[in-house]
């Protein structure tokens, strides 16, 4: 008995991509739209927000009020005029996968990738709590020009401090429990 092997010379995805070459096009053409739409939008901003002088044109006299407020802002006019497009997009998109006959043909899966990163969660973070330590200090309003070296390393270290405290009391706690719990077994 002889046993015929297909030689597949194309992969699923290409394939499939093949097939739906219609919706993969405007797709990408979404994506592409999305992401100089979302380049044009910032410039655009930056550009208003000087002229309203919601912000310094120097960027030398600028203060964390200033930063903040403009960074709250250029996240609302993204959101706006880019997020909900691309949110309404997406959901037309993913209805148009649900209702598509053929996607079980094919082998469109692929293996789980294993994330190696920290998700770039801990950069916001640490700018939300230096945020949070110029105000305390009373420094939202002065000029970013002014702070010294040693004032933005000190502010790091505390905010270090903050972090390690924050996590290192619950850890503590959760140490002392669990010893005491394996300590008061009985054998």
């Amino acid at each position: 008995m002889i046993e015929q092997t297909s030689t597949k010379t194309e992969s699923d995805w290409a394939l499939f991509i093949k097939k739906h070459k219609v919706a993969f096009a405007i797709f990408l053409a979404a994506a592409i739209l999305a992401a100089a739409g979302a380049v044009y939008v910032f410039i655009w901003f930056v550009g208003n927000a000087q002229a309203i002088d919601l912000v310094p044109p120097a960027l030398s006299i600028w203060s964390m009020g200033h930063m903040v407020t403009f960074l709250i802002h250029v996240i609302f006019w993204e959101l706006v005029l880019i997020g909900i497009p691309v949110a309404v997009g997406g959901v037309i998109a993913w209805q148009w996968w649900k209702h598509l006959p053929d996607k079980d043909i094919y082998n469109l899966t692929g293996k789980p990738k294993k994330s190696s990163g920290a998700g770039g969660s801990i950069g916001p973070l640490l700018f939300i709590a230096f945020a949070i330590k110029v105000f305390v200090d009373g420094n939202w309003g002065v000029p970013v020009a002014s702070w010294t070296v040693d004032y933005v390393v000190g502010s790091m270290v505390t905010i270090l401090l903050w972090i390690a405290a924050i996590f290192a009391i619950p850890a503590i706690i959760g140490v002392v429990w669990w010893l005491h719990h394996e300590t008061s077994k009985k054998p």
